[in-house]
């Protein structure tokens, strides 16, 4: 097993995580949730997102919490970016973020249905965001939703999909991540997409893996990304989260999840996993429900007593 000796880990939970929760969190909630998740040691958190508040309601107060989370130096912090008016909306507390990420989907019925417009449309808008971001200093970031495929079209064909990927590092994306985002993705589609994404699009652009556990194979789909040399990965803390569109799209993969097979893999995350326990466990408590994450059940591993 060809395996990487470190990976990079974006938790995506305050931003991915609660946009599709019934409960619209307090301000204070959210704030206490990333500042704990900022002290884990992971490397990188997605904050928040300038979305219209009549669509996602939950993310409304985008400006209070930038306002207020207090994040260690060395955490890199970004915001999701719909178009250019989030983006202008955005720009009015650039002190208090690094980078950015914008998005589209690979099929043209999910990117109609999540955004109400044709991909070309929104990649042209993406385009002058990001030059609009990194005149401002800031590093962009490409989603592709429905990377492996489509709830409304079926399969996606890969070429399409580094077509677009390739449109994005033109238009100044440092990292392209390809999301699962209805889990649709298997291990062994996952593999040869990555090994196929890395020599269609070569090294100078980072790929990022973003998985959802919708039909329980996220992990599997995380070990096939990391064989085939994808070392970034996007996942939510107590599997929180889902796709608003359609129904059905549950969590992304529970970080803690991830983290823990890592670790016993011995491959490095620098994020300190009983720490990130206590956030999820202060979500489930926060959301009055039992989360998904199977590492917030069971624990971690124990090999001096495993209790079995």
């Amino acid at each position: 097993m060809n395996l990487p000796a470190h990976v990079l880990i974006r938790e995506v939970g305050p931003r991915d995580g609660l946009q599709n929760e019934p409960e619209i969190l307090s301000t204070d909630a959210k704030v206490a949730m990333i500042d704990a998740l900022a002290r884990t040691g992971l490397p990188r958190i997605e904050l928040t997102s300038f979305v219209r508040p009549d669509v996602i309601p939950q993310l409304s107060d985008a400006a209070e919490v930038l306002a207020q989370v207090d994040i260690p130096p060395g955490v890199a912090r970004s915001v999701l970016i719909p178009n250019e008016r989030g983006l202008e909306k955005a720009l009015a507390h650039r002190a208090r973020f690094d980078e950015i990420n914008g998005f589209l989907s690979a099929s043209e019925s999910h990117n109609r249905a999540n955004v109400n417009r044709p991909v070309a449309e929104s990649l042209a808008g993406l385009e002058r965001v990001f030059a609009t971001a990194r005149a401002e200093g800031l590093r962009c970031e490409g989603v592709i939703s429905v990377a492996f495929g489509c709830p409304y079209e079926g399969s996606v064909d890969p070429t399409r999909v580094f077509e677009l990927a390739g449109a994005l590092a033109a238009a100044g994306a440092e990292e392209v991540a390809f999301g699962d985002t209805t889990g649709m993705a298997n291990p062994r589609q996952v593999g040869e997409f990555f090994a196929a994404a890395r020599a269609a699009l070569g090294d100078g652009v980072q790929l990022t893996a973003h998985f959802h556990n919708t039909r329980g194979q996220g992990l599997a789909n995380v070990l096939a990304a990391l064989e085939a040399g994808c070392t970034s990965f996007e996942s939510s803390v107590g599997e929180l989260g889902g796709c608003p569109v359609p129904k059905g799209a549950t969590g992304n993969v529970a970080t803690e999840d991830v983290v823990s097979m890592l670790d016993e893999m011995g491959v490095q995350t620098g994020v300190d996993l009983p720490a990130l326990l206590d956030v999820a466990r202060s979500m489930q408590d926060r959301l009055g429900r039992p989360l998904g994450s199977h590492t917030l059940v069971a624990g971690p591993v124990d090999w001096q007593n495993t209790g079995v």
